[in-house]
């Protein structure tokens, strides 16, 4: 077995993370999920959340939402609809997200409301904007 674990993150338009790391925590659409070496394989789709992984004792975010993640025994393949790190992030434009939604869903709104989608935008929001205050 394994003492340590290759992660990849990618997006459709780039790749994000190609790491060597000890331990990962995954927004699952079920829940977070952790993955340390050694895990059971399985495939799962990612829900809308922060990624975690952890090199030694630093740990990295990432803001993540949709696809899918590939667990092995010594490898993790994450495919993300969308995922940013937390630099990569515009603060301002998350917030200003967050507000739209908020609006949407209070009812305050003049449009006709997709709450699924309103909930999944402020989620992503919030997310981007919890991300974007990590010091990696």
């Amino acid at each position: 077995m394994a003492d340590r674990l290759t992660l990849e993150i990618a997006t459709p338009m780039r790749l994000v993370v190609a790491e060597t790391v000890d331990e990962i925590v995954i927004p699952g659409s079920q829940g977070y999920f952790g993955v340390l070496p050694g895990h059971a394989p399985f495939l799962t789709t990612l829900g809308i959340g922060e990624l975690t992984y952890r090199i030694g004792r630093d740990e990295y975010y990432l803001a993540v939402s949709g696809g899918f993640a590939e667990v092995r025994d010594d490898k993790v393949i994450v495919l993300a609809d969308c995922a940013e790190r937390p630099d990569e992030i515009d603060r301002a434009r998350a917030e200003r997200a967050r507000e739209r939604a908020e609006r949407r869903l209070s009812g305050r709104s003049d449009e006709e409301v997709d709450y699924s989608r309103a909930t999944a935008a402020l989620a992503r929001a919030l997310t981007r904007l919890q991300t974007a205050g990590r010091s990696h």
